[in-house]
């Protein structure tokens, strides 16, 4: 066989079984991450990863998932299909290799795919052993092929089920209930935002969602189509819908450098935020790396070069830092590396050297043409930088102000603060509740040993449209960082928060269960997303739930969280009751507020966590922004649920 002809073959000798896959149904977590909603969902990532390898090696255009009636989940493909030869190692199909030993995938032979996202082979046959039932059918060469699967072990061998023109991998799967045991159910939101978020970074790839659990008017399953044609551009119009972009165009570029590809997009608008997101292979590297420094050193040293060249800083009194350069800054990098090295288990942080340099490059070449083609955006973006390098140094002066107050004793603590005796931080925790009612309240229901109240006085600052040393000059914000104990950042990376001496490690915002509420939650919420993120990505920040109603009918009584809880438990007690609705936590006595919403025996919180960023960053900017039209379709939308899952 030639060269060329082994090179672009894809068969049996191409999968490599690197070991046994024993252990995953006893230690899911270590390979998806936990047995949650979350790691639910990334069962679907998974298998999708193995098309997008196909779509990214060139042999797949089209990709279908389903939600079934059913419940369980099926994607399908148009590329090669999965071999199913015979493994000479194994003495059984590939198709079966694949589905049944972990580490066993074309993705670790280079000859079959260049670069590849997902976990490395480990993917497809997790999700296999964390099912209660999956069937594999494939469509290669003129044959249909088919093998099903009971908790990951086949029911038969490989066998033949027809004759076809089709080619492609069909997979449908049912998470396993007991490994999924707090629920089985897919969230359709959730899978449309990942499906999204792989059409724009894979342009040109059509992604069909559909679901087939719920009807539209006509008659037809709840479907979407996703495919972009312009890629990251798309992506960034669609990040940056609610916030005003202060230049024309969105600036992009699209190559190779140093063999490594790249594509980058980014804007400028009128927020005071930095927000950068950043893929290799597809995968959300969340704490940045490698080529998220790239990117950074690209842009500061451009536009300096830019900036100190146009003699619009010579009447600057001071340096001009790199944070200046990224305020209102929306951008998107993405890169394929062949082999990526990635920091810690979750794949969030690339490691790779060389592509620092490649992305750097790529970046001020990009740069450099777009401000000489486009002089009046370049002016703009370098007044930009200006005024936010003043208001850096207003920043400061606020921020020494906040660290001096954190770093001092517990003397130092702000006033309105009721603190617990407990000093590990493991076992303390802190509400941030809604007024000083509800914050007596709560310090009277409390328990004083593990328990601290620390009362909010009415909204807190719309973080979203305030320049950063308004943010540090609020008070409430002041009270926050002051009690949690975290320090802010040095100059040098005013962004970066300091956790080793947070005085909690349970931060749970205590709100009514009302539109007010509910605002001051939100609030809360992008103030700790803006400028607190990696509390939210450490699992600290928690919402606590209120309860809406108590039902009573003499001597019996029971709470109820919503509307259906109400009505069933009314139902239950037969004949005429007593429904008490609470409008705001003040209407509940201490003991009626420990036994809710604070004991930890009977209480539900909800922890906060970042499925996907780049959603994440868009539902903020649209909730807290100017723009009343999206936030009234978002809300209308999500009411029912009373909950936004971020």
């Amino acid at each position: 066989m030639s060269e060329e002809v082994k090179k672009n073959s894809y068969s049996a000798d191409s999968i490599q079984a690197l070991e046994g896959m024993e252990h995953v149904r006893m230690r899911p977590s270590m390979y998806i991450g936990d047995t949650g909603v979350r790691g639910l969902h990334h069962l679907v990532y998974e298998v999708v990863d193995n098309s997008i390898d196909e779509a990214m090696a060139g042999h797949c255009d089209t990709i279908k998932v389903t939600i079934t009636k059913e419940g369980s989940i099926t994607t399908e493909d148009n590329g090669r299909g999965i071999p199913i030869d015979l493994h000479k190692k194994e003495g059984v199909s590939a198709l079966e290799v694949v589905m049944t030993k972990i580490g066993a995938g074309g993705k670790f032979d280079k000859d079959s795919y260049k670069v590849s996202g997902g976990l490395h082979g480990v993917g497809v046959s997790c999700v296999n052993a964390l099912s209660d039932h999956l069937t594999a059918t494939v469509y290669r060469e003129g044959v249909i092929w088919r093998q099903e699967y009971q908790k990951g072990k086949p029911m038969y061998p490989v066998k033949s089920i027809g004759e076809t023109e089709l080619r492609g991998t069909v997979v449908t799967f049912t998470p396993d209930p007991t490994i999924f045991q707090q629920t089985v159910e897919y969230n359709y939101d959730t899978l449309a935002s990942r499906m999204r978020e792989l059409s724009y970074l894979n342009k040109g790839l059509k992604i069909v969602l559909t679901d087939e659990r719920e009807l539209n008017e006509d008659g037809s399953f709840v479907s979407e189509v996703f495919l972009s044609e312009e890629g990251l551009k798309e992506f960034i119009k669609f990040l940056d819908q609610n916030r005003d972009p202060i230049i024309s165009h969105v600036i992009s570029m699209e190559g190779e450098k140093n063999d490594i590809p790249v594509e980058v997009a980014m804007i400028y608008n009128t927020s005071f935020n930095e927000n950068l997101h950043s893929y290799v292979n597809n995968i959300n590297t969340h704490e940045g790396g490698t080529h998220l420094s790239g990117f950074r050193r690209g842009l500061t040293t451009t536009l300096k070069k830019y900036a100190d060249a146009s003699g619009m800083l010579d009447k600057l009194k001071f340096e001009i830092a790199g944070d200046d350069f990224r305020e209102g800054l929306t951008a998107i990098i993405s890169v394929k590396v062949g082999e990526p090295q990635f920091e810690g288990q979750t794949k969030t942080k690339l490691g790779n050297r060389e592509v620092t340099s490649a992305v750097s490059q790529a970046v001020s070449e990009m740069l450099e043409n777009y401000l000489e083609e486009n002089p009046g955006d370049a002016k703009i973006i370098v007044e930009k930088v200006i005024l936010a390098a003043q208001a850096r140094h207003a920043a400061k002066k606020a921020r020494e102000m906040v660290q001096r107050k954190t770093v001092m004793s517990i003397g130092g603590l702000p006033g309105k603060l009721s603190d617990c005796s407990e000093q590990d931080p493991a076992k303390c925790e802190v509400y941030l509740v809604e007024g000083d009612s509800a914050g007596g309240t709560a310090k009277q229901g409390r328990d004083r040993a593990f328990q601290a109240i620390l009362p909010l006085r009415g909204k807190i600052l719309n973080v979203e449209k305030a320049m950063r040393h308004r943010v540090f000059d609020n008070e409430e914000i002041k009270n926050i960082y002051t009690a949690l104990g975290v320090t802010i950042g040095t100059e040098e990376d005013s962004k970066a928060l300091n956790l080793s001496k947070l005085r909690y490690h349970k931060v749970v915002i205590m709100c009514d269960a009302d539109v007010d509420g509910s605002h001051i939650e939100t609030l809360i919420l992008t103030f700790f997303f803006r400028y607190m993120k990696e509390l939210i990505e450490n699992g600290h920040i928690y919402i606590a739930t209120p309860p809406l109603y108590l039902v009573k009918k003499g001597q019996k009584k029971q709470y109820a969280w919503n509307d259906k809880e109400r009505d069933a438990i009314a139902e239950s007690y037969n004949g005429s009751v007593q429904i008490q609705r609470y409008k705001g936590l003040g209407e509940m006595n201490a003991e009626q507020l420990w036994d809710t919403t604070m004991n930890p025996e009977f209480r539900t919180l909800r922890q906060v966590n970042i499925d996907n960023s780049g959603e994440a960053d868009r539902i903020f900017s649209m909730l807290m922004g100017d723009e009343v039209p999206p936030r009234r379709e978002f809300i209308e939308k999500n009411a029912v649920y009373a909950n936004v899952d971020i």
